[in-house]
């Protein structure tokens, strides 16, 4: 079995994870893996916290017991998919134009695929990585990893305590600007301090004038929150992200206008422009049960992520913001994470890469959102996002997360692999 054909079995089998508990189950796609790992001559062992969120472990060993383990992480489910949507089923895994279509195609089906091929080639080989490997493949990502990394963590943190280092998804894929072959590794994420508002007010007739209104308290905090230009805050991983790039495409780096800086960086912004600054995104709002009667609360959600470290700073802004009436309320807070930039397997990801593809400029840079490394950081392991793809000119890989008709290119698939093997093999 090649990579695509795993990619397309993996993609056939509904992991679809709507949040909040409610999902299919990733226990077939684990039970899939177990047995393609198990037929490379790896142990797999499989863990869930509920029946069908399955999670599976298994240990690579390599040649050089000294060596600390590298853990390489993956999740197995994929966020909704809308059939009508899409030109093809997404769970039909169809092979179409040097593209294989389906949900989990680029997130993150094509890195399991990837990692199985990997290991099998290893088997075939008969060869070994330098290190151990630990391999987990998660439930549960898109959501609060509950019942995968995030749980993992907290029961079976044995699995994983000796590691040195981890890879996981977003990173490592191409990125084309003005010909120039970019491969951002990612090394730092924004943290998630996603909050609920909620206003208190005095219920009343909707007819009468009434100063303690909670709807228009709510709008108002919610529109000063929207309004706010957080300030430029550049961690490591951004700057490096900006000097670099700048430096690439020659335009003028002036870090003392950092706006005017990524506005000249074209197509390469998308990938810095959400990460300067921490950001407050209103997304849900809740109030009233009828259109004449006032209610005497209202609530919104916020969409509120915050650059590694400025949580305290970010939280003090925003109860200046929304004012004395109105309560705010943590949801599942994330602290952000980095990386270093010189450590090891930084070079040794970017000489794989430059391996596979002679033209490629790797820089680091910083996840607007947020992976499973927040779980793997919190027993101290540095997480890299790193799941190679080639990417061809005009494909655009950024729409695909999540998206419709998300799909991947063959070759890039096949470059994967390639990439892959070369790093885990001898980092």
């Amino acid at each position: 079995m090649d990579v695509v054909e795993r990619c397309a079995r993996l993609i056939r089998f509904d992991t679809t994870n709507r949040g909040g508990g409610d999902s299919e189950g990733e226990r077939e796609a684990a039970e899939f893996v177990a047995a393609e790992l198990s037929a490379a001559g790896v142990e797999p062992t499989l863990l869930e916290r509920k029946p069908r969120r399955t999670n599976v472990i298994a240990r690579v060993e390599g040649s050089d017991p000294a060596l600390p383990p590298l853990l390489v992480q993956a999740h197995l489910d994929v966020v909704p998919a809308q059939a009508a949507d899409w030109d093809v089923h997404p769970f039909s895994g169809e092979l179409r134009d040097g593209y294989l279509w389906g949900r989990g195609a680029v997130d993150m089906k094509d890195m399991v695929a990837n990692l199985l091929t990997v290991v099998a080639g290893w088997q075939a080989r008969g060869s070994r990585p330098r290190r151990d490997v630990v391999l987990a493949f998660v439930a549960d990502e898109e959501d609060a990893g509950d019942y995968g990394a995030h749980w993992l963590v907290a029961e079976h943190a044995d699995l994983f305590r000796d590691c040195v280092a981890a890879i996981g998804e977003s990173g490592g894929h191409t990125h084309r600007v003005n010909g120039i072959h970019f491969y951002p590794v990612g090394t730092a994420e924004r943290g998630s301090s996603h909050l609920r508002l909620t206003a208190r007010g005095r219920a009343g007739h909707g007819s009468r004038r009434n100063d303690e209104n909670a709807v228009t308290r709510l709008v108002q905090a919610v529109q000063r929150l929207a309004e706010h230009r957080w300030p430029v805050r550049l961690i490591p991983s951004v700057q490096a992200y900006i000097e670099q790039v700048g430096a690439a495409l020659g335009v003028e780096v002036d870090l003392s206008d950092v706006d005017g800086t990524v506005a000249r960086l074209g197509g390469a912004a998308s990938l810095v422009e959400s990460t300067i600054r921490n950001s407050t995104t209103p997304t849900a709002l809740t109030a009233g049960y009828k259109v004449n009667v006032i209610p005497s609360t209202a609530e919104a959600l916020i969409d509120t992520r915050v650059l590694p470290g400025g949580e305290a700073e970010l939280l003090a802004t925003v109860d200046e913001l929304i004012g004395p009436h109105v309560r705010r309320e943590l949801i599942n807070p994330q602290p952000g994470v980095q990386a270093p930039l010189d450590s090891p397997w930084f070079g040794a990801m970017a000489d794989a890469l430059r391996w596979a593809d002679p033209a490629a400029v790797v820089v680091p840079y910083c996840l607007g959102g947020g992976t499973d490394a927040k779980a793997f950081a919190r027993l101290g392991i540095p997480g890299y996002g790193f799941s190679p793809l080639w990417v061809p000119e005009g494909f655009d890989y950024r729409a695909m997360a999540h998206g419709v008709n998300e799909r991947v290119p063959v070759e890039g698939l096949e470059f994967g692999v390639r990439v892959l093997d070369r790093f885990l093999s001898g980092v």
